[in-house]
């Protein structure tokens, strides 16, 4: 409003009164001046409304957040780590989630030959916040997962606790990479990166996200400190009710030979699940039984 005042007192003053073109002209510089002045102001202000945000990170950044948020299933199938000689373990895994209003909930069941049940339940928060219970082999009852060892390898496979989630979409740090083709499907690239107040072990994700379905096919995982980078590919895309899923998940760690597969066997898509349905104390009352 400075540069506007400064204007109308300049018009008004005598000094232009022999030079009416002098005076117009110097009027509608500081007014011109003035309303580019308040322009920049107001853009440092309010950038987002003076710039419009990439429209490209609009679109895979809103269909994975909308993806997550309608999760509503029950599946079944195998965790496996293949060895870089070819031998394979397996691990039967069952999981469920579904998104509830204050986040998603996922229960995950994990056993093989020979070895003692792990269960796990994690809570995703409207932000993106983390939190991990378990019952680990040995143990008889859940508590918190300590967050020093939500990298450890699950089940000594290339999985770690957190990559359970995909709480990489609600991170407040998100960028539109150049658009890129994963073999033949045509992708968005988003790099998410995590801040302070992310509670995670990673520091960034790229995610290559189809275009058509905006379902991920490739993501990069980048761990803090290091820089090693974890690949996850994503294999048999289907569509089923209307929800996208992947048949297949391939995790490998940089410099690590083999890899780990996870495996859809069969589930549902639409569970109608409620609260009542993550409860780890059930797996501990099946084992009783």
């Amino acid at each position: 409003m400075t540069f506007l005042r400064r204007g109308v007192v300049l018009s008004r003053s005598r000094k232009f009164g022999r030079y009416p073109a002098a005076r117009w002209a110097n009027c509608t510089l500081g007014t011109i001046q003035g309303a580019i002045a308040l322009l920049v102001l107001f853009s440092l202000v309010h950038p987002s409304r003076t710039f419009a945000a990439n429209p490209d990170q609009d679109t895979a950044l809103t269909g994975s957040r909308q993806r997550i948020e309608k999760l509503d299933y029950r599946m079944t199938g195998r965790l496996s780590r293949v060895e870089g000689n070819g031998k394979r373990t397996n691990y039967k895994f069952v999981a469920k989630a579904h998104w509830f209003p204050d986040g998603l909930r996922l229960l995950c069941e994990i056993s093989g030959p020979g070895s003692e049940k792990t269960s796990l339940l994690l809570h995703m928060s409207v932000t993106g916040h983390v939190t991990i219970e378990a019952v680990l082999p040995g143990e008889k009852t859940a508590s918190a997962l300590p967050f020093e060892r939500w990298n450890d390898p699950l089940v000594g496979t290339d999985f770690s606790y957190e990559d359970m989630v995909e709480n990489q979409f609600f991170w407040k740090n998100q960028e539109a990479l150049p658009p890129e083709k994963y073999g033949a499907r045509d992708c968005f690239v988003l790099k998410s990166k995590s801040g302070s107040q992310d509670r995670t072990y990673y520091d960034s994700v790229t995610s290559w996200i189809d275009r058509r379905i905006l379902y991920p096919v490739h993501v990069v995982k980048t761990l803090r400190g290091t820089g090693q980078h974890k690949e996850f590919i994503y294999y048999g895309l289907r569509q089923i009710g209307g929800v996208w899923s992947a048949t297949q998940v391939e995790a490998k760690l940089q410099g690590k030979p083999g890899s780990s597969i996870l495996v859809i066997e069969g589930g549902s898509g639409k569970a109608n699940l409620g609260r009542k349905d993550f409860d780890l104390r059930q797996f501990n009352a099946q084992d009783e039984k």
